[in-house]
């Protein structure tokens, strides 16, 4: 590692949603909302220590747990690739959402930390923006229709 680096990498992301914060809350605790607008099947224990994991397809799945549940306003749970996909273990890294009023709707703040390198950084800001758009549409009541990953 160079001198001056950080070791720990970091996306931010920032959107307001047509849905009010309790509505957007379920997109992240609920399974059956989950698969609206990310993987194919899910198994959410929304509670501290819970189990977060998402069929993205049938080769790959995300990984790792609830670490703290406030609703409607904050989500942190740990997130990894199973059987070794990408460079980031189940749970090696922490993805923090924070949802706040915003008029009629909401306004969803994502920080992902703890990627190991820039072509993680990379490639997860590639799928969390893809991801962040679906689930603008399914919140708001739309469809977001099939997961582009799920092939």
């Amino acid at each position: 590692m160079e001198p001056g680096t950080s070791q720990t990498q970091m996306i931010e992301r920032e959107l307001r949603i047509d849905a009010n914060p309790e509505t957007v809350f379920e997109f992240f605790t609920n399974p059956e909302k989950m698969v609206r607008w990310k993987g194919r099947a899910a198994t959410l224990d929304p509670r501290p220590g819970g189990v977060y994991r998402i069929e993205m397809n049938a080769e790959t799945i995300v990984a790792g747990e609830y670490v703290e549940v406030d609703p409607p306003h904050r989500l942190v749970f740990t997130w990894g690739w199973e059987g070794g996909y990408a460079s980031t273990p189940p749970g090696s890294s922490t993805v923090e959402i924070t949802l706040t009023p915003d008029g009629d709707g909401t306004l969803v703040r994502l920080v992902h930390s703890g990627l190991p390198n820039a072509e993680s950084v990379a490639a997860h800001a590639d799928g969390w923006d893809m991801y962040l758009g679906r689930l603008s549409i399914a919140a708001a009541g739309g469809d977001a229709g099939p997961d582009p990953n799920d092939k």
